[in-house]
């Protein structure tokens, strides 16, 4: 579709919108219209054939120096570290190679990590320089095209998070939508369409020499196991660039679903779309996955996508309330993998001392509550507090050993004499007594908070 397509396509549409009783979904096409002739607009490959110019600017490249090394990362397949690139004034030569186009990236290192739902996430970790590179890139791009996106993308976006797309999602549930269509695209990076993907970034990009390292970064292939092997499809998590290229090879679809009039969410490739019953749903699960299919060469998930209540689905780590209020609460996988992951520290902790297990603990409970604190259920947060605790004082008991050590630390921490003593003979196990009165009082929620455990909820944090 072309620009004087466009342009009679909306002006069309705005004269249709303006008749009487066309509704929601017409008012949606409306906007989805307009949008695309946004892009068309401030996308014309005549605007943007100097772009290598601009993302060559010394002010440019000094910020992505700056934002590659305070990132950090392991090192690709030449062994240099971020803390190893040189000042980027340094580096005339590969500004030279960029504005002659003959910068050639080198492949990407594989490497798999695991995922907390089971299986492994396969990254691709580019080199260093190659890393500055397309930092330089991702952050031209990122200005000129954010901005064309759709208002329902969240995720990889400046200025947008997951908190804002779980609390759009909730809104949708709260107006009356209350069947979702839970999509999940099945190994998305690995499987992108470098023709398809080249020839949406085409209609935004003019610069040749821009199109032709983008190109040669999908081409680099990967080194696993000391062998190279090439990239015929896929765009490797692990790059600065990556996340933005998935969000063009997803727009088409967020485009679709607005044509389409539907109400969705979406953070990179988890797709929620929200109807009113569940036959709509799956009549919207049956078309959509036939777009997804033929016009984007992607395949659904089966095994994680559904028509369902959305009280019985995840999304980002939350779910909702039943009844007539939506609240957003934890899903249970998310307070599972809380536990699994303070039981691996705890496991830690039995070799180590308390400051050591609190420099592991600390953090990881401090991240936790800055995502999931924005749940609508306290009653949860504290819960786990109480929980943590709890298991703090169980390692303790363990520590301590000894029937006499344990009497002496506990009489340190002021408990009685009488009670210290009942406790420390006590033949129950470490668990049942870490909630007796002696070792709440001598290992009390004051004793923790001063030695720099955070509360998941309240002014207790620290």
């Amino acid at each position: 579709m072309d620009f004087n397509d466009d342009k009679r396509q909306n002006t069309r549409i705005k004269r249709d919108s303006g008749s009487a009783g066309q509704g929601e979904a017409q008012d949606s096409r409306a906007r989805g219209t307009e949008s695309l002739l946004a892009i068309n607009e401030h996308e014309s490959p005549a605007n943007t054939d100097r772009m290598m110019e601009e993302i060559c600017e010394w002010g440019n490249l000094k910020q992505a120096m700056w934002r590659v090394k305070a990132n950090k990362g392991s090192a690709g397949i030449d062994g240099m570290r971020v803390e190893e690139l040189p000042d980027y004034r340094d580096l005339l030569g590969i500004r030279d190679q960029l504005l002659s186009g003959t910068y050639k990236p080198q492949p990407v290192k594989r490497v798999e990590i695991p995922k907390a739902a089971g299986g492994v996430r396969k990254l691709g970790i580019p080199t260093a320089l190659d890393r500055w590179v397309q930092q330089a890139v991702m952050q031209v791009l990122q200005k000129h095209w954010d901005g064309t996106f759709s208002d329902s993308s969240y995720g990889f976006r400046p200025g947008r998070s997951t908190q804002q797309a779980v609390a759009q999602a909730q809104q949708h549930i709260a107006a009356g939508y209350g069947w979702v269509v839970d999509l999940d695209l099945e190994k998305f990076f690995d499987r992108v369409n470098h023709d398809k993907l080249m020839g949406e970034i085409a209609k935004r990009v003019g610069d040749k020499r821009l199109l032709k390292l983008i190109r040669a970064f999908l081409n680099a292939g990967v080194m696993e196991n000391g062998l190279v092997s090439p990239s015929v499809e896929g765009t490797p998590q692990g790059g600065p660039l990556s996340p933005l290229l998935s969000n063009v090879v997803l727009d088409e679809l967020d485009r679709e679903l607005e044509r389409r009039g539907h109400r969705f969410v979406r953070y990179a490739d988890d797709c929620n779309i929200y109807v009113r019953s569940e036959p709509a749903g799956q009549r919207v699960m049956e078309s959509i996955k036939n777009f997804i299919t033929r016009r984007l060469k992607l395949k659904v998930n089966e095994a994680k996508s559904a028509v369902a209540r959305p009280q019985v689905r995840k999304f980002l780590g939350f779910s909702v309330s039943n009844g007539p209020v939506i609240r957003r609460i934890l899903a249970p996988q998310a307070i599972e993998r809380f536990k699994g992951r303070i039981r691996e520290i705890m496991q830690y902790g039995k070799g180590a001392s308390f400051d050591q297990v609190m420099a592991k603990l600390a953090p990881y409970m401090r991240g936790w509550r800055g995502y999931f604190g924005f749940c609508e259920t306290p009653e949860v947060l504290i819960q786990l507090t109480c929980w943590v605790r709890r298991r703090l004082r169980a390692a303790l008991w363990r520590q301590w050993k000894t029937c006499r050590r344990r009497r002496t630390m506990l009489l340190r921490l002021g408990v009685h004499r009488r009670l210290a003593t009942s406790t420390a003979a006590s033949s129950r196990g470490p668990w049942p007594l870490s909630s007796t009165y002696a070792l709440c009082i001598g290992l009390s929620n004051a004793y923790f908070r001063d030695r720099g455990l955070p509360a998941l909820f309240g002014p207790c944090s620290v």
